[in-house]
């Protein structure tokens, strides 16, 4: 696998086309339904239509494998595409119906799908298995992770860093959990908490889509898991009152326009990882943690674009070295932390 498409040039995908071309071991193209920007220079740009099936499959048939860094909405389409091309698939969504029919295509297929391959939903299921199996008998799971301003300075404490359209998702979508070893769905922006990290406050709260299948996985074997995001004290109680008050959930073409409106896009960003478990471990109660914060790369990256994109990038390197299974649908947890880690694109996380 050596020749990839990656479909979307915003910040994300743009990320991800430069990073496998710097490496110099893929022919990397971007295709976009509107001009490629500038920053993909040196890079085979072009326009698509992705709602276009006979364009796109007649596209997709010239590379070995396509990343997805469109709108989560777009990216059933492009799997099935993919597979009807038999070129294998990745895409960094958080969205959890998109990922299950994804699921539902890979079934049977002769090459690999592995959505959700990001930051969360992706390499906090790596981390939080690897964490796992450490354990004889584990008890709980706490995923906790955040992309925040490194200066908020408006009532929100928050930037844009994220797709708009994603983030209403983590805000308005049920949450999967496991609550005393049952699968359930909660609310989101429920279960407040509040904890404290080398001096800086931070509270976190109920999301959609960041766990990935890990409820799944885990059902029946922890007694409690659940995904939280971290944000700065007070976020949580205005993001409430815009969808419980404003029922702006039920109104999201307002409620996009709103933030992208009103909240300014920022690249001095930080990204905070926060993974506990803990349990049994050589008959005493034990309790194991993760954690890390990942800034910004002055003049490149933005911390959530190296996070998202370094994690894409380094899953299909795997695939690329046989260290994925060799077809169907891979979950995150299926991928070792140890070759993740050791791998060129994944050592940002190391």
């Amino acid at each position: 696998m050596r020749s990839i498409l990656v479909l979307g040039a915003g910040k994300i995908g743009v990320a991800i086309a430069r990073i496998l071309r710097d490496s110099g071991d893929y022919q990397v193209g971007i295709a976009d339904a509107a001009a490629i920007p500038g920053a993909v220079q040196g890079i085979d740009g072009f326009r698509l239509d992705v709602t276009d099936r006979a364009a796109l499959r007649t596209c997709l048939g010239r590379y070995d494998a396509v990343v997805s860094a469109l709108p989560f909405f777009l990216d059933a389409g492009v799997a099935e595409a993919a597979r009807e091309a038999g070129i294998h698939y990745f895409d960094p969504t958080e969205d959890v119906r998109t990922a299950r029919k994804i699921r539902e295509i890979a079934e049977g297929a002769g090459t690999v799908f592995v959505p959700q391959c990001g930051l969360a939903p992706g390499f906090i299921a790596i981390v939080a298995n690897h964490l796992l199996n450490q354990f004889d008998e584990p008890h709980d799971v706490l995923l906790r992770v955040g992309a925040l301003p490194q200066f908020p300075d408006n009532e929100l404490k928050y930037n844009l860093t994220w797709s708009t359209e994603g983030l209403i998702n983590e805000y308005c979508n049920p949450c999967e959990v496991i609550y005393e070893g049952e699968r359930h769905e909660r609310m989101p922006l429920e279960g407040l908490d509040h904890f404290t990290l080398d001096g800086v406050q931070y509270e976190s709260f109920a999301t959609s889509g960041g766990v990935g299948s890990m409820c799944e996985t885990l059902a029946g074997r922890v007694r409690n898991l659940d995904y939280k995001t971290i944000r700065y004290p007070g976020h949580r109680d205005m993001v409430k009152m815009l969808v419980d008050d404003l029922k702006l959930c039920s109104r999201r073409d307002v409620f996009k326009d709103v933030i992208e409106h009103g909240i300014p896009v920022t690249r001095q960003d930080v990204v905070v990882i926060f993974v506990t478990v803990r349990g049994i471990r050589n008959g005493a109660l034990t309790q194991e943690s993760y954690v890390k914060k990942i800034y910004a790369e002055k003049e490149r990256w933005s911390a959530i674009q190296l996070t998202t994109a370094s994690a894409v990038c380094a899953v299909v390197d795997l695939c690329a070295h046989g260290k994925l299974p060799a077809k169907g649908f891979v979950k995150q947890e299926q991928i070792g932390f140890g070759d993740f880690i050791a791998n060129r694109f994944g050592r940002v996380y190391a």
